[in-house]
């Protein structure tokens, strides 16, 4: 099926993969204002989960912080250095919007979520399950954007141990899950490194995660 930003393919009902969403010109726009983000204030960290364990990912998130030891949204960085949380640009929020409705689904974003993943970076399966109930009755999605190497994407049931599908994300490909795929488990195995449009001059990957349901 075609839309206006190209290709969608499905990977199970709710759940779609959208190649080429971004232009190349685009992504290097992106890939810069990723950079300006995480070198910001406050900028890059290296989040701590609940069990102590670090992440294999720098993180940095607009709108609201999602605390890694609490599972919980805040409007400062409590669990690191108690900073407020910078603004989600409008323009950011437009995108998660298109994003959505490419995939035929609607959304309007309080959070955004920018990961920066190294070429070893990896990260394992998770239920994204810590908005507002409310949106997770409604199936609001997930909505992200690849910038940088090809990720592995895995895309699993709703137990862990349910067995995965392996999607290619490209830079600039969008993934779309929500509906009767919201709350599916889903990861990354890790990168193809070498594989980023060269003039983005990026080793590894950003991701950028659109979500509404953070705001109380």
């Amino acid at each position: 099926m075609k839309t206006d930003a190209g290709t969608r393919i499905e990977i199970f009902p709710g759940a779609l993969h959208l190649p080429g969403f971004l232009s190349v010109a685009q992504q290097y726009v992106l890939g810069a204002r990723c950079r300006s983000i995480g070198t910001g204030s406050p900028g890059w960290y290296v989040p701590t989960v609940r069990g102590g364990g670090k992440m294999s990912v720098r993180m940095v998130c607009l709108g609201y912080h999602w605390n890694p030891k609490t599972y919980t949204y805040e409007t400062r960085r409590q669990d690191y250095d108690g900073q407020p949380v910078q603004a989600l640009p409008g323009d950011l929020r437009d995108l998660g919007v298109r994003l959505a409705g490419a995939a035929g689904m609607q959304i309007a974003p309080d959070v955004c979520i920018l990961n920066y993943y190294g070429v070893d970076g990896k990260m394992g399966l998770h239920q994204d399950k810590d908005e507002r109930p409310e949106t997770l009755r409604a199936g609001l999605p997930i909505v992200s954007v690849s910038i940088g190497d090809t990720a592995k994407f895995v895309l699993g049931g709703f137990n862990r141990k349910d067995s995965t599908t392996t999607v290619l994300l490209k830079s600039g490909d969008g993934f779309v899950f929500g509906g009767l795929s919201r709350l599916r488990y889903h990861g990354v195995a890790g990168l193809l490194p070498g594989t980023a449009p060269r003039g983005l001059a990026l080793n590894g990957r950003f991701n950028l995660t659109f979500r509404e349901g953070a705001a109380n």
